[in-house]
């Protein structure tokens, strides 16, 4: 059993933000229901590749729940959602704010029949404030948080943006520890159910401040300015491809030169300390680039390892699973899923060495449990099909 064994989610969330916290308790041993609308649903059952009708996106995000289609503009619906929500220990959703006080199902609405329930809002900017009725996207909180601005080109000063949907996976980390923490505090008596209110632009804040913001987190005018950590990263071309490689110390900085069959530049007292380095950056830069444009990928990582330099060569999606350390650690599970086919997931990062989590039931078909769902909760399916109340 996982350790979240015995919990049972709601989550009434599309997208990114709150379907994948959801599938991150799945995987812990959750029971959790994805409640969609009638039509569409969630539109990431139509976002990108697919096969036999179920999306990678959809997948990626959704694995280990059950699915319930329901018209909760019905009065039936709404009767079925109440019953459901009334025995959960846990409700996710991700509307914009009043979207869901409208259906009757707002945080409000619900602590009156089940004032246990551990009820998330996730929203963009929050559910009060000036920006609260935006729409908003994964891109749209990167330019907001300061996270594009960190990107920046240094050579240009173009900002530009993470190719990956980095606020939403983070917005759903954010949720999914918040949730845990929650329901420890009502086991252990410290509260009952509690409304947790997480706005996307606070998560995207907070996960880059720690680092990106060394310098801007210091307010005083006397303090003593460096560049921060991430703006040294580079990508370094070598002869056959493409490394990344780091040397913060004398030592590493003298085991980066052997790697590139260049030991005698760590002798030259123009880079001899950080201090010097930093000062002759620009003819330092030339040397390595020189020495980089005739070192292959494999020469360069033996280099770097046996003189214990920080290096890795750059993975592409399509061959990290060969990678050694990856395969050493299965990391991914490969599987068939009933419509799509074969399909490559990563397991759940965490090992538990008691409670272990799993790479849960595939993602599910579109009211592929709805049935099921409505009988669990004493309502009679084929009534509630013949209505289009489920679907």
């Amino acid at each position: 059993m996982g350790p979240l064994d015995g919990v049972r989610v709601v989550d009434l969330s599309v997208m990114i933000s709150g379907p994948l916290a959801g599938m991150m308790l799945a995987d812990q041993g959750a029971d959790v229901i994805k409640v969609e609308s009638p039509g569409l649903g969630d539109m990431m059952r139509f976002l990108g590749t697919s096969k036999g009708g179920m999306t990678g996106i959809f997948a990626n995000n959704n694995r280990g729940k059950r699915s319930l289609v329901v018209d909760m503009k019905q009065p039936q619906g709404r009767e079925l959602m109440h019953a459901l929500v009334a025995g959960a220990d846990v409700v996710i959703q991700n509307f914009r704010p009043g979207a869901v006080e409208r259906l009757g199902i707002g945080y409000d609405d619900v602590r009156t029949f089940n004032p246990d329930v551990v009820y998330v809002s996730i929203s963009g900017y929050g559910p009060d404030g000036p920006y609260s009725h935006r729409r908003v996207y994964d891109n749209v909180i990167q330019a907001a948080s300061g996270l594009a601005s960190v990107q920046t080109d240094p050579a240009t000063g173009v900002p530009s943006l993470y190719r990956t949907l980095l606020c939403d996976k983070v917005t759903s980390y954010t949720a999914a520890q918040a949730i845990t923490a929650a329901l420890f505090a009502r086991a252990t008596g410290k509260a009952g159910g509690q409304h947790i209110v997480l706005a996307m632009l606070d998560a995207a804040v907070a996960f880059m401040w720690p680092d990106s913001a060394m310098d801007a987190a210091l307010l005083d005018d006397d303090a003593v300015r460096t560049p921060t950590i991430g703006s040294n990263y580079a990508v370094t071309p070598l002869a056959d491809g493409f490394v990344s490689a780091g040397a913060v110390t004398d030592a590493e900085f003298r085991g980066l030169c052997a790697a590139y069959g260049r030991p005698e530049v760590a002798d030259d007292p123009r880079f001899a300390t950080t201090v010097a380095r930093s000062q002759h950056a620009a003819d330092l830069v030339a040397i390595l680039r020189d020495a980089a444009a005739v070192t292959s990928v494999e020469q360069f990582l033996a280099g770097a390892e046996e003189h214990d330099v920080p290096a890795s060569r750059i993975n592409s999606l399509h061959e990290i699973h060969d990678d050694a350390q990856v395969r050493h650690n299965e990391v991914f599970v490969e599987r068939e899923h009933p419509v799509a086919g074969r399909l490559r997931e990563p397991r759940p990062a965490p090992r538990f060495s008691a409670t272990p989590a799993a790479v849960s039931r595939p993602a599910p078909r579109y009211g592929e449990h709805s049935d099921e769902i409505a009988a669990e909760l004493g309502f009679d399916p084929a009534a509630l099909r013949a209505a289009r109340i489920i679907h």
